[in-house]
């Protein structure tokens, strides 16, 4: 899942230049995501989640659980900071840069797509460590 994640950011990197409507979108589902799982709100972490991600775990409870395990820096961290975007059609990568409950640095690489309604739902998100923060 990984490797698909990181091709998708290489292939929208010849993408056009954000639109700013999409992109404060997209920042707005991963910053309320990451606002109910600090709530421990399962429910509501759920909701951003794209359909295909519902299908894996269907249902609130064990998508956490899945974020409390795979997921950690995600889950808890210290500080989670919006770096690049990418958009390509109806997808959007975005790259964010997390301090862990341990002070340690992280990138994650979140996809979203945009859905019929026109809604962005989180369709992936790819962590890599960076080494200790500063």
């Amino acid at each position: 899942m990984r490797a698909l994640l990181v091709l998708i950011w290489m292939l929208l990197g010849g993408a056009l230049a954000p639109a700013a409507d999409d992109v404060t979108a997209a920042q707005g589902v991963i910053r309320s995501q990451e606002q109910a799982f600090g709530r421990d709100d399962a429910a509501a972490a759920y909701t951003y989640a794209a359909p295909a991600i519902r299908e894996i775990f269907p249902a609130p409870d064990i998508f956490m659980s899945m974020v409390q395990n795979g997921y950690a820096p995600v889950y808890r961290h210290k500080s989670f900071e919006f770096g690049e975007t990418k958009v390509e059609g109806g997808w959007i990568g975005q790259r964010v840069h997390i301090i862990d409950a341990n002070g340690e640095a992280w990138e994650a690489l979140y996809t979203l797509e945009q859905q019929p309604d026109g809604s962005y739902k989180i369709t992936g998100c790819s962590l890599l460590k960076m080494g200790q923060a500063v």
